[in-house]
């Protein structure tokens, strides 16, 4: 073999052993981007579609999805209209808690709605919510799976009042509440 030859099969050797370590330190970078990003909803959807691949893919949808909405902020006097009914959801707690988380379920999807979010499929709220509060999703799957026991006047008062709770953490983000602005309206 010659020294040319050598020299050509050594440069070949190391271009593609630079391209597959580029390929894995991007793959490990993305697979960081989309953990930090989404927190414990990226394993739960890993979990969910059975692959770390899949999972990323849905994830990247997911994100383009919400991109293409038009989500707007609601306005300072929908603002105070929502907070007004949150106070009488929690109120009627005391007295009514499955009727309250029957409501409270309700208000968050006429918010959501309001915001521009599609709310006909509870599967398709939870993932447009992953991306914009990644760590209030779980809650609000949680809350909504108790919201669906309550239907079958099977949950118990502690359940709900956690529901509530799970409800009250979203409500707050999808109101874009600013710490210490109207917060005591909620409590």
């Amino acid at each position: 073999m010659s020294t040319v030859t050598m020299i050509i099969a050594v440069v070949l050797v190391v271009v593609i052993l630079g391209i597959i370590l580029g390929l894995v330190f991007s793959r490990r970078g993305n697979t960081k981007q989309l953990r930090d990003r989404f927190g414990t909803e990226y394993d739960h959807t890993v979990q969910a579609m059975g692959s770390e691949k899949k999972a990323q893919t849905e994830l990247k949808e997911r994100q383009k999805h919400v991109k293409t909405l038009e989500l707007r902020p609601l306005s300072p006097s929908e603002r105070e209209r929502y907070l007004a009914d949150w106070s009488a959801v929690q109120s009627k707690f005391v007295d009514e808690p499955g009727k309250a988380i029957v409501d409270a379920d309700r208000l968050i999807m006429e918010v959501m709605q309001l915001r521009a979010y599609p709310v006909a499929d509870f599967d398709q709220r939870a993932a447009d919510v992953s991306v914009s509060y990644p760590a209030l999703v779980s809650n609000y799957r949680a809350a909504r799976a108790i919201a669906l026991k309550n239907e079958q006047h099977k949950a118990d008062t502690e359940e709900l009042r956690q529901a509530l709770i799970y409800y009250r953490s979203l409500f707050e983000e999808l109101l874009e509440i600013k710490p210490g602005v109207a917060k005591e309206k909620l409590k």
